[in-house]
């Protein structure tokens, strides 16, 4: 885990957050930041100029980029509706949530269901930041935010367990995650133990980035790793599939993410290096 774990939920909002000014030492803008970047392909404000130039680079070499992070989004939208509605799920652990945009986890659930419980985790210091954005709850609801690594699974769970209640079905979110994680068997291990103490019922939505249809994404990403920045894996859609072993995929199983239940608010192409995938656990 890197630095330390704070947790803060929607009824504290009102009270300063202890260790602020640590925080923001924290934040290096000397090199850039995938969660930065991404925010700024989005369209989002929260980030700086080595975030921008990076992110324009890498559009340079790779121009559908944004398209993938638009992608990504939708479906992310997308699942969270899907297990909100249709599945019923009322608790959400959003695991590198990112810099809040537009439709986060809590909106989109809490739109569904008002009540349902959604707990962040990031370890970038920025989120920290803006983690009040994050934590403007449905009434009666909850959101709460944990500063905790992605590395360290059992901080994680235990730290979550503060607000959501393990006996119950969760939705365990991953979206664009896990190629943090550049070793395969690893990235997979810390899957399965953040899932292994959720209960019967619970599901996995997960999505990543691939270099399958675009040999410019995969130099594109290359060149933005040399930066100096937290490096990046891109994964083979089998590879991504492999993250569901075990789990009962839901329909169509692990696709391009515009082909997950698409809807009208789909506005990318159908066929992209994003592929992602809903699953359940028995």
């Amino acid at each position: 885990m890197r630095g330390f774990v704070v947790t803060m939920d929607s009824q504290a909002t009102d009270r300063p957050e202890a260790g602020e000014d640590a925080v923001q030492q924290r934040i290096d803008t000397s090199v850039p930041h995938s969660a930065r970047i991404w925010n700024y392909w989005l369209g989002g404000k929260d980030n700086f100029a080595v975030d921008r130039a990076a992110g324009d680079q890498y559009r340079q070499v790779f121009p559908g980029v944004v398209d993938v992070a638009r992608a990504s989004r939708q479906f992310l939208v997308r699942s969270i509706t899907f297990l909100a509605g249709e599945a019923g799920i009322r608790q959400f652990l959003d695991v590198g949530t990112g810099l809040p945009t537009a439709n986060n986890t809590h909106e989109v659930a809490q739109r569904i269901a008002p009540d349902a419980r959604i707990v962040y985790v990031d370890s970038d210091p920025l989120v920290l930041v803006h983690a009040r954005a994050l934590l403007v709850s449905a009434v009666e609801g909850r959101t709460a935010y944990i500063d905790a690594d992605l590395r360290d699974p059992a901080a994680v769970i235990d730290e979550a367990g503060k607000t959501l209640d393990f006996d119950q079905p969760i939705g365990l979110i991953l979206s664009g995650v896990m190629g943090h994680v550049p070793d395969y068997e690893t990235a997979r291990s810390i899957t399965r133990q953040l899932l292994a103490p959720l209960s019967s019922g619970s599901y996995l939505s997960l999505n990543d980035g691939t270099s399958l249809l675009s040999p410019e994404m995969q130099q594109a990403q290359d060149d933005y790793n040399d930066t100096g920045a937290t490096p990046y894996t891109l994964r083979s859609p089998d590879q991504i599939a492999g993250f569901f072993e075990g789990l009962e995929l839901v329909e169509p199983g692990v696709v391009p993410c515009p082909q997950w239940r698409p809807d009208d608010a789909v506005d990318t192409p159908a066929d992209i290096d994003a592929f992602g995938g809903v699953g359940r656990k028995h």
